[in-house]
């Protein structure tokens, strides 16, 4: 799952759930990357360094977490103009999620209201990782 995030988001509270999820199914080959961005309403201020201790100290995010870097428009980041471009979605807001199998094919793309561990999401994860799309 690659996920846009940002720590001063009314939706910053879902590194809770992520953080749930990658632990429930990390050992099964689940991975979550984190692309901290300050594309919207300038959530995402800090500086790596002060991204990286908020997330550890507040939410303790093991999940790998990417330098800031925009994930919309002319100067999104090469993995969010591929994500872009193959879905015709572009994230809206922060904690925009993408699900992607294990062949690189992009499965769903959910948008901030999703909570990553909701049932829908949960149960396409369970699905990828029993081989089934």
């Amino acid at each position: 799952m690659v996920v846009n995030t940002a720590s001063f988001c009314g939706f910053t509270s879902q590194y809770e759930g992520l953080e749930k999820i990658y632990a429930r199914y990390k050992d099964k080959g689940f991975v979550i990357l984190g692309f901290p961005s300050n594309d919207f309403g300038q959530q995402e201020p800090g500086s790596n360094k002060e991204i990286a201790e908020f997330c550890k100290n507040t939410y303790d995010v093991k999940f790998p977490m990417f330098a800031k870097s925009s994930v919309s428009g002319k100067d999104a980041n090469p993995l969010f103009k591929m994500l872009i471009s193959k879905t015709g979605t572009t994230p809206k807001w922060n904690f925009y999620k993408y699900l992607i199998d294990r062949n690189g094919n992009i499965i769903e793309s959910y948008n901030s209201l999703t909570k990553p561990d909701s049932k829908s999401m949960t149960s396409e994860i369970e699905k990828l990782l029993k081989g089934k799309s």
